[in-house]
């Protein structure tokens, strides 16, 4: 099987056309560059590159030019590109796998989260997820399923932290036993997952195809954790035990930037908790990582930029 991955070099392709390779299919990486991916490895020698820019006209012709029997789109961030991509490779037979995101649930109620709860996204890039999961798993023209990973973790960048933003700073902090505030009562959940998961999850669905078309799954770790215990397991790892007070969230707010208060609302607004049972049973879904695993692999990394921002106060 012939499968062309948009977005190969990103967070997800990294790990995503390595395992195609392993699994014998011809593989197809598409960026926007020729850049290298996040996480090396010897089956790259194996893709097929191309370089093309999403906003180039012409740009889902020549997807469909590539003459693949799969399309993996991991950059669809508007329900008119989903639209333009279809239109392309209407008639040609070709199975459609869209990278959605949890993001297309609103704050959680019943939990764990399954995919078939109502659609209540309570962002514009959630709003746009679900308008997209719509149309395509709806639509009659191209065979479609749809992936939505959690907060993604890997090689190469920072982790959603404990505060549920993406200032390395707290990682620093829980490492040298200094004292972090949290929101509330550190209750509030995250539910991570390991890129490498997610690849795992796409890769499923392509050779379960019949089980996976017209649908949408979660690609999640096994289970989400509450923020206090997350920063609780950091500082253990670096032989610390977490110093943490607790603020309500307007006195909270006030003690970081307003981009980061703004990060830490959308996930706690959320506090996403989310199944993974119909991947489980329809694809043979096996996550290698728990939410902990994956933060610990990516921090312990030699890859891992944190210190680096931290010290400079880049983040």
């Amino acid at each position: 099987m012939r499968v062309v991955v948009i977005g190969g070099t990103g967070h997800i392709g990294s790990y995503l056309v390595p395992l195609l390779i392993n699994a014998h299919f011809d593989t197809v990486c598409v960026s926007r560059s020729l850049r290298q991916p996040y996480v090396a490895s010897s089956a790259w020698e194996k893709a097929e590159r191309v370089k093309r820019d999403r906003n180039d006209p012409g740009f889902d012709a020549a997807i469909a030019g590539l003459g693949s029997d799969a399309v993996i789109d991991l950059t669809c961030y508007t329900p008119n590109s989903a639209m333009t991509l279809v239109e392309a490779l209407s008639g040609r037979k070709t199975r459609l796998l869209h990278c959605g995101t949890i993001w297309v649930h609103g704050a959680s109620a019943e939990i764990p989260t399954t995919e078939d709860q109502p659609r209540c996204p309570i962002s514009d890039y959630g709003v746009r997820k679900a308008e997209i999961e719509s149309f395509l798993l709806h639509q009659t023209q191209v065979p479609a399923a749809v992936i939505h990973p959690g907060h993604l973790v890997g090689e190469g960048w920072v982790p959603l932290n404990p505060t549920a933003n993406f200032n390395p700073r707290i990682f620093a902090d829980l490492a040298s036993g200094r004292e972090i505030a949290l929101p509330n009562l550190g209750r509030e959940t995250l539910h991570h997952v390991h890129a490498a998961d997610v690849a795992q999850c796409f890769v499923r669905a392509l050779e379960r195809w019949p089980a996976a078309e017209g649908l949408s799954f979660h690609a999640v770790s096994e289970g989400a954790i509450t923020m206090a215990d997350y920063a609780g397991a950091v500082a253990g790892w670096y032989g610390q035990r977490a110093r943490i007070s607790f603020l309500p969230w307007e006195e909270w707010r006030r003690t970081v930037t307003e981009k980061e208060a703004a990060v830490t609302w959308d996930h706690i607004a959320r506090s996403p908790n989310c199944s993974i049972s119909r991947a489980k049973e329809h694809l043979g879904y096996s996550p290698g990582y728990s939410s902990l695993q994956a933060i610990r692999e990516a921090l312990f990394s030699p890859l891992y930029p944190g210190d680096r921002l931290a010290q400079s106060g880049n983040h």
